[in-house]
Formats: structure tokens, sequence, C-alpha cells
């Protein structure tokens, strides 16, 4: 069973559509410690409604936090502290997807973050960047703190618009490996998911 933990290098970069991506593409289960905000359109949900295959099953969450905050934020609102002893693996021998809140640094308690989270799980983590002015920064900040909490990189996989300047140079500073790159979708649906799927090689 391989556990990968899909991050980002920012907010709204795309972890839930290639989360979907590639929970269709390996037919493996997904999960999503915490949500927060949006409960009644959670990721959970959306990762429901963009799977068409009959293996995967999507696990609950562990905390479901009321506001679209930043989940320390969002606990605290709530009246909750998030405790990672509290947040357990779900028990499946399929392939796990789990899928973080923002990037790498978001805070999920007072001394702890989502990145404690990822070292916690014991999960290899595929790094989802996008091509916009400032992302080989982040980028490269994002893969230099996983190696430094030594968490392995499974890979990159870029979305939105392509940049094979950008793509070509993040790769050669941090070799580490190119999963795929997948290109703006005309909608998001069950079809373009499992098409897209094809752009991604483990």
């Amino acid at each position: 069973m391989a556990k990968y933990f899909i991050t980002g290098i920012g907010t709204g970069i795309g972890k839930t559509l290639i989360s979907a991506i590639v929970t269709e593409k390996l037919q493996a289960d997904y999960w999503k410690p915490i949500q927060s905000g949006d409960l009644d359109i959670s990721d959970s949900l959306t990762i429901g409604s963009l799977i068409t295959n009959t293996k995967t099953v999507i696990h609950t969450e562990s905390y479901r936090l009321t506001q679209p905050l930043s989940p320390h934020l969002s606990a605290r609102l709530d009246g909750i502290e998030i405790d990672l002893n509290q947040i357990n693996m779900p028990e499946t021998t399929n392939n796990l997807i789990i899928e973080g809140a923002g990037g790498l640094m978001v805070p999920l308690n007072e001394t702890e973050l989502i990145i404690n989270l990822i070292k916690k799980l014991d999960a290899e983590v595929i790094l989802v960047s996008q091509n916009y002015l400032g992302s080989i920064n982040h980028t490269l900040l994002s893969l230099n703190l996983l190696k430094q909490y030594d968490i392995p990189v499974k890979g990159i996989i870029f979305n939105g618009d392509e940049n094979a300047e950008t793509e070509r140079y993040i790769l050669q500073y941090s070799q580490v490996k190119k999963l795929g790159y997948v290109p703006h979708l005309i909608e998001i649906n069950q079809e373009q998911v499992a098409m897209a799927g094809e752009c991604i090689s483990f």
C-alpha cells in the first residue's frame, strides 16, 4: 500500500483537482484529514463526484471545521484545538491519497503545521506546482523544507499555464521527478478527470 500526501506550493493552486485525477488514475482511496469550511461542498464530496471507478473509498475527515479559514483559526472559532494525535490513518489495504490544506506551513494549532502532519502520517509527498511569476521560488522553498524534515518526495505535478523554462529550472535544480503536467481543463467533470490521468506517470 502506498500513501501519497498531496500538498501544494500555496493555496488555490489545484490540489483537489490533482487529487481527483491521481485518485481516479490509481483507483486509490481518498482522505482529507482536515476540512476547513465549505462543509456542504467539501473536497471529499467533490472528489466523490469526479470519481467513476468502483474501488475508491472516500474516508471521513478527522476534523470538519465550519469556517473557510486557516485550520488553526477555524478550529479556535469552533471552540476546539486540532490534536495531531487524534488524526489517525484510515484502515485500508488500497493505495491512499491524502489531501492537505493549503501549503506546508499552514498552521494547525499554535505549535504544529501541515508539514508536521505529513511527518506523522509517514507519507510520500506529491507536490502540486502552478506556473506563475514567483512559482520557482515557492516550489523550491517547499522542496527544501521537505528535505529539511526528511520527508520523501514522489515528484512534482505542474498544472495551469504551461511554462517550459519554469519547469526546466525547478527540475534541474531540485533533481525531483516530474510526474506530469495537467493543462487547464475545459470542464471539470468525470470524463475530463479520467482523461487527465493520461498526463501523469508514476
